[in-house]
């Protein structure tokens, strides 16, 4: 699966989302997600509605391996002062 497509499902279903997606050599994924959509949400319920917005691409085997890294607009000035992705 390319990065434009896990970005383009991603924002479709995570309303006012950037999302960035870099794929490595071996296939895996890394996927950093900044919404006011999860807002109030704990980590979990975060990486749950990235899972469900990709659907059955994690299920199937279209994407083995993803690391998803969830913040809202405030969380992600914070990480990205620190230089975490």
């Amino acid at each position: 699966m390319q990065p434009e497509e896990i970005e383009q499902r991603i924002g479709g279903e995570i309303p006012e989302s950037e999302v960035l997606v870099k794929v490595d050599d071996s296939g895996h994924y890394w996927v950093t997600v900044v919404s006011t959509a999860f807002a109030g949400k704990t980590p979990l319920a975060k990486e749950r509605m990235v899972h469900a917005a990709l659907g059955d691409a994690v299920t199937s085997g279209a994407i083995h391996a993803i690391h998803i890294k969830p913040y809202t607009p405030d969380e992600w000035k914070t990480a990205s002062k620190m230089q975490v992705s």
